[in-house]
């Protein structure tokens, strides 16, 4: 935001507190006046007479006796005093903080922060000042995280030479400041670092979130001018006609799926490298929009690769695909246990352009994978790839358009962030005669009705997924585990009805368990998570979750969408008795609907962003103050202002002229998947 300016010489800046500056990884100006606070301690005085008992108070009043020292247990002590505060006697007492016994004088004025035990009226103090002390901050104290290496007060004077030395170039436009209601940049880090009033705070956070939010749209906005201008040397393909494979496909497709197929055709027939996301909610029929796409490449005579994150989903999708697509296409697996001679064979066949479709984990961004002409890269469910994996395969081909699919409905407010750079796709109508799920809570006592249930569906010839959090029982944690229930459901029902998976288990175990789940061998499949992405069975018609509540709304979802996957009527039954208020909103969200974009809406708010996908998968930058969850209307109008500043030209004024130059440098020096 700033040039970068030395700090050595700042008044308070020895050699060592240089040293211990470096090793909080502030190196200059910037890095100084943007280590901000993470909390601000509220020392606002209050009346003791209004005070609530076992809430953090400050009060004022007068010391009227000497303090005395206790000494207990090893090392450890307590100065104890009296003070009058409103007419009120009060004892104030400081746990193993001696130093506070010599500012201990009879008749001084002082401020006390502390637990206020009402009943005793004792105070246990946490922070002390004299009345007549001149400090730079008044009722809101700033707390930053210093790690003993500086105390607050040197650090503070610090800052406070800084800001009388820095240059802050106010980037942010007059007419924006003016519109929104904004101050100044440099007005808004003096009043972050001493704050004034609640009010003022308030506002000085609202100025940073915007221009940090203002900041991350303008990169994106000029990432994606970059990618398009990069894209315009790709050779725009000439489709033959996909009619007549869509007329083989055993079913009808949905408006949403012929929708979609029309935007991802529109940008394999134009001179741009296609670079979308395509979210549908589980069983929406991305696959499907997959297969046609990589068709149409087949017609073009180019390649296509679908890489999945795991062996099960990738042989799934590679009968699948063969199946759809017959003898016209030729479709190829390739994971970890394709070994020895088949794996040489596929490996040559690939180089020679003898395979068209390519299906396969993380093998595929091998070196010694090579494609002779490799026109699209599809990965499903992204975000369990990293960034330099995504990119890995998308460089094997030269210009391979690129299509990301995921079936955990990205919240809008993460789609205009993390996602700004890529074209959206959208499916959220669901097949043809598919039924809404029905989602049931049940406690743990009430597990006899889930046992009759499950026997009610076994006998109609539908089959039942189980999933438990744990492989094995635990110490630590009081949930149901895989291992346990698997032998409850085969003494219910008989042991050779009943199956377990989980990930510790070999490929080929894994393998043999679920090929007999899918040929119905075994009625129920007692698993972990592990059936989260990639089981298809249209006959499982009922999803058992144990201790539910463990488990984020988008997993729960996941979870449920792996049944509903046919005409019959399907059902989810939610296991568990939650102790915390967020534990009980989840199952209850879970119970009332069956909207994968309402749940991950939900999903972010109660976990937050950077939990949602993990901040090193999503690429969202660490705010310092902005909230992408509570600021999401924020982030809405930084979006179209950044958007605005670079279509109208703004960004190449004289004043903002620095700004495009650092956010072009960034971008070039950090590669944003």
């Amino acid at each position: 935001m700033m040039q970068s300016q030395p700090i050595n010489h700042l008044k308070g800046v020895g050699p060592k507190t240089l040293e211990h500056l470096h090793t909080l990884n502030i190196t200059d100006m910037e890095s100084l006046l943007l280590y901000l606070p993470y909390r601000y301690n509220d020392e606002t005085i209050v009346n003791i007479h209004d005070a609530t008992d076992g809430e953090k108070i400050t009060v004022a009043g007068e010391i009227y006796s000497q303090a005395t020292v206790a000494h207990f247990g090893r090392n450890k002590s307590k100065v104890s005093f009296h003070i009058m505060v409103d007419n009120v006697a009060v004892r104030v007492e400081y746990f193993n903080q001696l130093y506070i016994k010599p500012q201990i004088i009879v008749g001084e004025q002082v401020k006390i922060t502390g637990k206020w035990i009402r009943g005793k009226q004792i105070i246990q103090g946490t922070g002390f000042k004299k009345m007549n002390e001149t400090t730079q901050n008044g009722d809101l104290v700033p707390q930053y995280s210093l790690k003993g290496l500086i105390k607050r007060a040197t650090f503070q004077k610090i800052i406070h030479n800084a800001l009388l030395e820095a240059d802050l170039p106010s980037f942010l436009p007059v007419d924006l400041q003016r519109k929104y209601k904004l101050w100044d940049f440099k007005e808004a880090i003096a009043e972050l670092h001493f704050p004034s009033s609640h009010e003022r705070l308030a506002q000085a956070k609202r100025t940073f979130a915007f221009c940090e939010l203002l900041l991350f749209q303008l990169k994106m906005r000029l990432l994606h001018l970059k990618e398009h201008q990069s894209q315009m040397s790709g050779i725009p393909y000439q489709i033959q006609d996909v009619k007549a494979f869509i007329a083989t496909l055993p079913f009808e497709l949905t408006n949403a799926q012929k929708n979609v197929v029309n935007e991802i055709f529109r940008d394999l027939k134009a001179p741009l490298r296609m670079n979308r996301l395509l979210q549908g909610d589980v069983g929406s029929g991305k696959t499907v929009v997959a297969a046609i796409a990589m068709y149409a490449l087949k017609t073009c005579h180019m390649q296509s690769a679908l890489m999945v994150p795991t062996e099960i989903l990738a042989e799934q999708h590679a009968e699948s695909l063969s199946a759809l697509y017959g003898d016209d296409v030729n479709v190829a697996l390739l994971t970890s246990s394709v070994t020895g001679k088949r794996r040489a064979i596929i490996l040559e066949q690939l180089a020679i352009g003898e395979i068209d479709v390519i299906v396969g984990t993380h093998a595929l961004i091998s070196d010694l994978v090579t494609f002779k002409q490799l026109g699209l890269v599809i990965t499903d469910e992204q975000h369990r790839f990293g960034v330099n994996q995504r990119k890995l395969l998308r460089e094997k081909g030269e210009n391979a358009n690129v299509l990301f699919m995921t079936a955990t409905p990205i919240p809008r407010t993460l789609a205009i962030s993390v996602f700004g750079q890529l074209d959206v796709s959208t499916i959220k109508q669901m097949p043809k005669g598919r039924k809404p799920i029905i989602t049931e809570w049940a406690k743990h006592e009430a597990i006899d009705a889930v046992y009759e249930k499950t026997k009610q569906e076994i006998t109609k010839g539908r089959q039942v997924y189980v999933i438990c959090p744990l492989i094995e029982a635990s110490e630590h944690l009081d949930v149901k585990n895989a291992t346990e229930i698997f032998e409850s459901y085969q003494s219910k029902f008989g042991r050779e009805r009943v199956g377990l998976l989980h990930g510790k288990m070999k490929a080929d175990e894994k393998d043999e368990i679920m090929q007999q789940f899918a040929s119905h061998t075994i009625d129920i499949l007692v698993s972990t998570t592990v059936v989260e992405v990639g089981v298809n069975v249209p006959n499982a018609t009922m999803m058992i979750i144990y201790d539910a509540d463990r488990f984020g709304l988008s997993t729960l979802h996941q979870l449920r969408g792996r049944v509903g996957r046919s005409h019959y009527q399907s059902y989810c039954i939610l296991v568990g008795n939650p102790e915390t208020e967020t534990g009980i909103e989840r199952l209850q969200i879970m119970t009332q609907t069956t909207d994968g974009f309402l749940l991950s809406e939900k999903d972010l708010e109660m976990r937050g962003p950077g939990d949602f996908f993990g901040v090193k998968q999503s690429g969202l930058p660490d705010f310092k103050v902005a909230n992408i969850v509570e600021d999401y209307r924020m982030l809405e109008v930084a979006r179209d202002e950044a958007s605005a500043l670079i279509l109208n030209g703004s960004i190449d004024r004289p004043e903002l002229s620095f700004l495009k130059d650092r956010l072009t440098y960034e971008i070039n020096a950090q590669e944003i998947d």
